[in-house]
């Protein structure tokens, strides 16, 4: 742990001063990624510096300890720095428990209508207002770019794009199968439905992080269709980009949120990508959780995550155990997902310290423990 700390350290060092070079100013992506890192590194080196200057208050109290006047007072010190540094060193471990490398990633926001006919179209539109909301908290922007409407004012499947700092961070959680309860519009005998929408959430990947050979994509333009101004209708900038047409690998992307063809295409395909990369993910999360045999649950993206029930006004994430579990519905669905989404990052987070704890433990049963090397006081 010692070490990791002067790697991440040294590191931070090195992306302040990176952030002072004038080329880095003016390559826009590069500064980006380095302001990324700054920020994450910056809670780390904090801690660190707070610890170095309580070892030193905490060396001079200790000294204090010899002079008979001062031994009460310097005591009290020395018990209150060590408590401290106790919740430093825990406080870092959990700072340096893995991190997922898409964080920080825009995302592609992908809602569809499942069980429920046009009752599940109106909460497609329901969840893409929720997220738009939540998204607007968070100084993310959503742009939708592509959305077939449904009856009623509902949509069968929306594709939004969501943009800004650490995107996949803040919605990684919505992906699966979201249910809903209530009345609909068009029930006129007051009984209660239910409908499911499907909500995936894929990181939007960089051009060198994935191969997509453009020989096996197909790129078909047409008019927009729909709202969207003047060019709606009167221009081909529509784009479908179908990636092995014909194929069981077929994946189809249509993208008609901008007037021009040319940026159409260009985020048809980066679509594209983020599909292809999504897939090549589940399989590899397949292929683990057939070989963990311990993994509770299967862990698939249709499996029930949340259902709003709008009778009792509630919201409860099936992930979540105790008080995070439930949550005032009429506050999540106007935005509020912030707590839904603290719970579930803090249970992951215990989830890792957990699975340390028990390697640490297996690591000193084989006498390779690392217990020890790293003591505030």
């Amino acid at each position: 742990m010692s070490s990791r700390l002067q790697e991440l350290q040294s590191e931070f060092g090195l992306v302040e001063r990176r952030l002072g070079d004038p080329a880095a100013l003016a390559d826009g992506r590069e500064y980006g990624k380095l302001t990324r890192r700054h920020r994450e590194l910056l809670p780390l080196v904090t801690l660190l510096r707070e610890r170095d200057g309580l070892e030193t208050d905490l060396a001079g109290a200790r000294e204090l300890l010899a002079d008979p006047d001062m031994k009460e007072l310097a005591t009290g010190e020395v018990k209150t720095i060590n408590a401290r540094l106790a919740e430093i060193e825990s406080e870092l471990e959990v700072l340096l428990l893995p991190t997922d490398p898409d964080d920080a990633k825009d995302v592609i926001l992908e809602l569809r209508a499942g069980a429920g006919g046009a009752e599940a179209g109106l909460f497609v539109t329901d969840l893409l207002r929720m997220y738009t909301r939540y998204a607007e908290g968070l100084n993310l922007k959503v742009n939708v770019m592509d959305a077939n409407e449904s009856d009623l004012g509902g949509a069968s499947k929306v594709v939004a794009e969501v943009t800004g700092d650490s995107a996949f961070r803040a919605f990684k959680w919505e992906r699966g199968v979201h249910r809903v309860q209530r009345v609909p519009a068009t029930e006129s005998a007051g009984r209660i439905h239910t409908s499911t929408v499907t909500v995936a959430v894929l990181p939007e990947v960089e051009q060198d992080e994935i191969h997509l050979d453009l020989s096996e994509v197909r790129i078909d333009v047409y008019r927009s269709q729909g709202a969207g101004g003047q060019s709606v209708n009167t221009t081909d900038s529509a784009v479908r980009a179908v990636y092995r047409a014909g194929t069981p690998d077929e994946i189809m992307v249509i993208c008609q949120d901008g007037r021009s063809q040319i940026k159409n295409r260009e985020k048809a395909l980066v679509v594209l990508a983020s599909r292809l990369a999504e897939r090549e993910r589940a399989a590899r999360d397949e292929l683990e959780r057939n070989e963990r045999a311990s993994q509770v649950g299967s862990g698939d993206r249709s499996e029930k995550i949340r259902t709003y029930n709008y009778p009792q006004n509630r919201v409860t994430d099936h992930r979540l155990e105790g008080d995070d579990k439930n949550h005032p519905l009429d506050s999540v669905i106007n935005g509020a997902l912030g707590p839904v989404v603290a719970g579930l990052a803090r249970a992951e987070k215990e989830r890792q310290l957990m699975e340390l704890a028990d390697q640490d433990g297996t690591d000193q049963d084989e006498g390779t423990g690392r217990g020890g090397q790293y003591g505030a006081a």
